[in-house]
């Protein structure tokens, strides 16, 4: 922590607050992190945003915090609840956190709405789990829960568990409401329904429109095809992923890893895995690192086959959708082939992986990479290359860098812009930085065209990641050495006592990890996707803060297609490459 004292950032901040300004925390997170003062908020946001050398302008995550049962928290400030803030610098490639800590009798912020424009929907989150109000909001309100719900679900005082309920009784009466509560009022929305005496039309996009995925819908405000503004709809697959993790254990919250976004299957359990052995001190085996690496690349191509498949579908053609499930089919069957699982492994462990590579696994991956490379010029020569495709997605839905880094675009959206930023280069993770591989970047405007074909380019770069993989496996063992590592081996449980006690209380009772907190980012098939973990010395995860990608991709959207038509619309929702599982957690 010593270290990025000395940075000339911290130093000006110091000098023009004051140190005095700031408490500094010691924890395991990887830079600083204070806690500050609900008034100094926005002074302190507003220096680093335009700071000389290079802004802190970009707002990567903001959330809350149920202070009132952690334990061993002596060395932090009195708190029931606390706030914190994420900021980045993407030209420096840096991070800065900043805590406020509140009291249950005046749980009240100022919004940041004024300089970050993303934390829109993140302070409405907050709001609703936790009942922290932010003044100034311009429009506080419910985002996924529904409107009559009761109590806030994050708080610690909220039960985990359905069971923990009363039972629920739907009555008629009940029924009607929850209908009521849903149809569209464009006051309650702050939409405005007349401009000299005209009346817009209203419409409906979605739930249950292929192109919403059958869980998102947009409100759409119309003068004919144009259209004049939209509100983005969530919460319909809300699942209390993070309130779950307060209740499994360390090792048993894996399997929901998979499901936050379900095609990312264990890219999804690598920031999860890697923050927890940051939490346990665990150093994996090459072997471990490659092997990881390998599944989280085949996750990314067969996610990636599927959004440019599912794109052409929405601009109008049907025959590679169906053409590209064969080529996903036989990436599953590798996947099952070495995790014997497909969608959802549940593999990754910490400290290592469930089992060790199979028999023949080298043979089914080349054989793979013989085919895929002459599949996916197919698919660019036939479908992509489509002068009507062109014409209907080429400066479709376009913006700047500016733009993206103002809404928190990450991954190929943010890439498309000109800007050269992909955690496997920039921040390298489980021996990404062993690879030779490129990163595809757009040349300064982001439409849904250059989306779809940097991820192309970007299936090229991990195939060239499986085929070092392939050449290059490290031999060694696929478990740590660690006695944290869940579980032990099984040959050593079978003939060592202590082993064996071990295994039986890591399974059943659960790792306990020391009181401190961690943070991981990975470079998920659809952006940045982290976990933000806080231990308190106990068997389970005290705050588990999910950051994906598509929440802050899908609140962009009205900025993006105002004044477009609805047909643009439908073309840029395929170009986002959004899951509403990553969306509501």
């Amino acid at each position: 922590m010593l270290e990025y004292l000395k940075k000339p950032i911290i130093q000006d901040l110091f000098k023009f607050f004051g140190k005095s300004r700031f408490l500094i925390q010691n924890s395991s997170l990887n830079f600083p992190v204070f806690w500050i003062l609900s008034s100094d908020l926005l002074k302190i946001l507003n220096f680093l945003y335009f700071y000389k050398f290079n802004s802190y302008n970009f707002l990567f995550d903001l959330h809350g915090v149920d202070e009132r049962l952690r334990k061993n928290s002596s060395k932090l400030p009195q708190a029931d609840f606390s706030v914190f803030y994420h900021i980045i610098s993407l030209k420096d490639n840096s991070d800065i956190m900043f805590k406020i800590a509140l009291s249950e009798n005046n749980l009240q912020v100022p919004t940041i709405t004024s300089l970050f424009v993303n934390a829109n929907w993140y302070e409405c989150e907050t709001w609703e789990m936790f009942g922290i109000v932010f003044i100034g909001h311009p429009n506080l309100r419910r985002i996924i829960m529904p409107n009559n719900w009761k109590g806030f679900p994050m708080r610690k005082n909220y039960p985990c568990r359905a069971t923990e309920e009363q039972k629920l009784f739907f009555t008629l009466k009940e029924e009607q409401t929850a209908i009521d509560m849903l149809s569209f009022k464009p006051k309650e929305w702050g939409i405005k329904n007349d401009k000299t005496g005209f009346k817009y039309m209203f419409l409906n996009l979605g739930p249950n429109h292929p192109s919403a995925h059958g869980a998102f819908r947009i409100l759409l405000q119309l003068e004919g095809e144009k259209i004049i503004d939209c509100m983005p709809d969530i919460g319909y697959h809300h699942r209390g992923a993070e309130k779950i993790a307060e209740r499994q254990t360390w090792h048993n919250y894996i399997p929901y890893t998979d499901r936050i976004e379900y095609l990312g299957g264990c890219l999804n359990e690598m920031p999860y895995i890697l923050a927890v052995e940051k939490l346990a001190n665990i150093i994996v085996p090459k072997r471990v690192e490659v092997i990881r690496i390998m599944l989280s690349e085949l996750f990314r191509i067969n996610s990636h086959l599927l959004f440019i498949s599912t794109f052409i579908q929405d601009t109008g053609s049907m025959s590679t959708v169906f053409l590209a499930f064969t080529d996903r089919q036989k990436i599953y069957d590798l996947i099952e082939l070495i995790t014997g699982a497909r969608m959802h492994p549940a593999w990754f462990r910490i400290g290592g992986v469930a089992k060790d590579l199979p028999k023949n696994w080298d043979v089914v991956l080349k054989k793979f990479l013989q085919w895929m490379p002459k599949r996916l010029k197919f698919y660019i020569d036939v479908a992509l290359k489509n002068s009507i495709l062109i014409s209907r997605s080429q400066g479709i839905a376009s913006y700047t860098s500016q733009d993206a880094i103002r809404w928190g675009v990450t991954g190929a959206g943010l890439r498309a812009t000109g800007i050269d930023f992909d955690v496997r280069k920039k921040r390298p993770y489980s021996g990404y930085q062993n690879f030779e591989f490129e990163i595809p970047i757009g040349s300064g405007l982001s439409d849904a065209y250059t989306r779809v074909m940097l991820k192309v380019e970007e299936i090229y770069q991990s195939l060239k990641i499986l085929t070092q993989c392939l050449k290059n496996m490290p031999c060694g063992p696929f478990k740590a050495d660690h006695p944290l590592t869940t579980p032990p081996e099984k040959n050593k449980s079978f003939k060592d006592i202590e082993t064996l006690i071990t295994h039986f209380l890591s399974m059943s009772w659960g790792i306990i990890l020391k009181p401190n907190e961690s943070f991981q980012m990975v470079e998920a098939s659809k952006g940045i996707n982290s976990y933000y973990l806080i231990s308190d010395g106990e068997i389970s995860s005290y705050r588990t803060r999910i950051r994906t990608p598509s929440f802050p991709h899908l609140q962009q959207i009205p900025s993006v297609i105002k004044n477009s038509v609805i047909s643009d619309l439908i073309v840029y929702l395929g170009s986002i490459d959004f899951v509403m599982s990553d969306v509501d957690r």
